[in-house]
């Protein structure tokens, strides 16, 4: 976990996995890099938000697989959920419901969120039953963030398809959806 700036009240605090996707951003804004995985990002993120002052809004920045053709570009999420936590299994277990799916706005796209960097045919046409796009901390931080009583936004680039090639494609891609991340900031909050 890194955190560059100081989290501010009257200001967002962006999340991104790692350094790649954030290298176009400015310094107007703190910037949270926590590492990938679910774990990663909501340690780093409760972390952050557990002392000094709250922002006042977490926005998750990153790139996504899409799981459908003719994805691309920037897309906000309207609702996520994880793609790796069987909710059903659990709630038939145990009467409780861990890891529903979380509703962030009124957009349509829904982003999956799991562990495990989607490359492989099986696995997308698995989650595009469920989902647009994939990614491996959405959830995290929009959890960790509603824990914590602070708004939040998930914004992704798709980077990829999701399907063979994917981590070829994404190390081809990750500079131009920095990029693309970045002058989506500046639009937003200029």
């Amino acid at each position: 976990m890194t955190l560059r700036g100081e989290i501010r009240s009257g200001a967002p605090l962006l999340v991104l996995a790692v350094q790649e996707e954030a290298a176009h951003l400015g310094g107007d804004l703190p910037v949270l890099l926590t590492g990938m995985g679910k774990v990663n990002a909501a340690t780093a993120v409760a972390s952050a938000l557990a002392t000094g002052p709250k922002p006042s809004l977490v926005l998750n920045l990153g790139t996504a697989g899409a799981l459908r053709p003719g994805w691309a570009g920037v897309h906000e999420i309207g609702t996520v959920l994880q793609h790796d936590l069987d909710t059903d299994l659990l709630r038939t277990l145990t009467g409780q419901i861990y890891g529903a799916p979380l509703t962030l706005g009124t957009r349509t796209a829904v982003l999956a969120t799991g562990d495990t960097f989607v490359a492989e045919e099986a696995a997308r046409a698995r989650l595009a039953r469920q989902a647009d796009l994939v990614d491996m901390e959405g959830y995290a931080v929009a959890w960790a963030a509603a824990r914590a009583g602070v708004p939040c936004r998930l914004v992704k680039r798709v980077s990829d398809e999701a399907g063979e090639g994917a981590d070829r494609a994404w190390r081809d891609a990750v500079d131009d959806c920095a990029r693309d991340l970045a002058d989506w900031v500046r639009r937003e909050f200029a």
